[in-house]
C-alpha cells in the first residue's frame, strides 16, 4: 500500500496547481480497491497521465475522481487533472498555450466538450502533440469538441466524425471485436446505464470498433467504443459517458482502464 500511496498522487489543476494524495480525494478505502473490488496494484513504473476536462453538460468533478480511482485500481498512475474552461462550449483553455503542453506525460485522458471552438492554431496544437506519439483516452463529449471546426484534425485524432446524438437510453451494447486485448472479458450481454448514443458519421480509415450499439431512431448500429492509430499515437473512445451513473458502471470503467493500459503498452503488467 505504501509504494501504491506514493505512486498514484493526484493534481488538481483549476487556475494554481496544487498537488495532493489521490488517497485523500477518493478516501483510502475507494482509492484500495477497484471498482469490482480488485486490490491495487504495487509494480511497474507509475503512468504520467493527465486528464483536461470541463465545459458543457456534465458531472465533471464527478467524472475525474471515478476515472482515476478505477485506472488507478489497475495501474500505478501520477495523475494531473485539468479543470478549465468552464461550463460554455467556446473555451480556449491555457494549457495549450505552450507548445510542449504534453511533453510531461504519457497519456492523456480527453473529456472536454467545447463543441463552438473553431480556432485552427489552437487545434493543431493539440492534435499535434498526440500525432507525434502521446497516446490519448478519449470520452463522450470529446467526440463533440471543436465539432464547427472547419478542419478535420480532431476528427482523424479522434478516429470517428459525429455531430448530434439521439436521446438518453440504456442501450444493448454489442463486442464487435471480441479478439482484441481491451475486451477481454467483456460480456456477452452489456446493456449501457442510461446514456446517449452517438451519431456516427464516419469511422476513420485508422480506426476499428471495438463494440457497437444500435440506434432506436434509425436502426442503424453504431460504434461506441473503438481504437485509433494516429500518427505515433493509441487512442481508445468511448462514446458513452454522459451520466453519473455510466461512471459508476464497473464494465464501463473496466473497459475504459484497459483502454487506458493498451494505450500507454501496459495491458499485460
Amino acid at each position: 500500500m505504501q509504494n501504491i500511496f506514493h505512486a498514484s498522487r493526484f493534481r488538481f489543476v483549476r487556475s494554481i496547481q496544487f498537488c495532493f494524495s489521490i488517497a485523500v480525494v477518493l478516501g483510502l478505502g475507494g482509492f484500495a480497491r477497484g471498482a469490482e473490488g480488485q486490490a491495487s496494484p504495487t509494480g511497474g513504473a507509475p503512468i504520467r497521465a493527465l486528464i483536461i476536462t470541463d465545459g458543457c453538460c456534465h458531472n465533471y468533478q464527478f467524472q475525474s475522481r471515478a476515472l482515476t480511482n478505477a485506472i488507478s485500481a489497475q495501474i500505478p498512475v501520477e495523475w494531473t487533472v485539468v479543470h478549465e474552461g468552464g461550463n460554455g462550449t467556446r473555451a480556449m483553455i491555457p494549457l495549450y498555450d505552450d507548445p510542449n503542453w504534453a511533453s510531461k506525460y504519457d497519456i492523456v485522458i480527453h473529456n472536454e466538450c467545447f463543441a463552438d471552438t473553431t480556432d485552427e492554431n489552437y487545434i493543431r496544437r493539440i492534435t499535434q502533440a498526440h500525432f507525434n506519439g502521446v497516446p490519448a483516452i478519449v470520452i463522450h463529449c470529446a467526440m463533440h469538441t471543436y465539432r464547427a471546426a472547419q478542419i478535420d484534425d480532431w476528427r482523424e485524432f479522434l478516429g470517428v466524425t459525429s455531430r448530434r446524438h439521439d436521446h438518453q437510453s440504456s442501450y444493448p451494447v454489442k463486442a464487435a471485436a471480441k479478439d482484441h486485448p481491451i475486451m477481454n472479458g467483456f460480456p456477452a450481454v452489456w446493456t449501457s446505464p442510461k446514456d446517449e448514443l452517438y451519431v456516427i458519421e464516419k469511422l476513420w480509415p485508422s480506426a476499428k470498433a471495438l463494440a457497437t450499439s444500435v440506434s432506436e431512431r434509425d436502426g442503424k448500429e453504431y460504434p461506441v467504443a473503438w481504437v485509433n492509430q494516429y500518427g505515433g499515437a493509441r487512442v481508445f473512445g468511448t462514446t458513452f459517458g454522459h451520466s453519473d451513473d455510466t461512471f459508476r458502471d464497473p464494465v464501463f470503467l473496466n473497459t475504459v482502464a484497459r483502454g487506458f493500459r493498451w494505450a500507454v503498452g501496459r495491458l499485460n503488467d
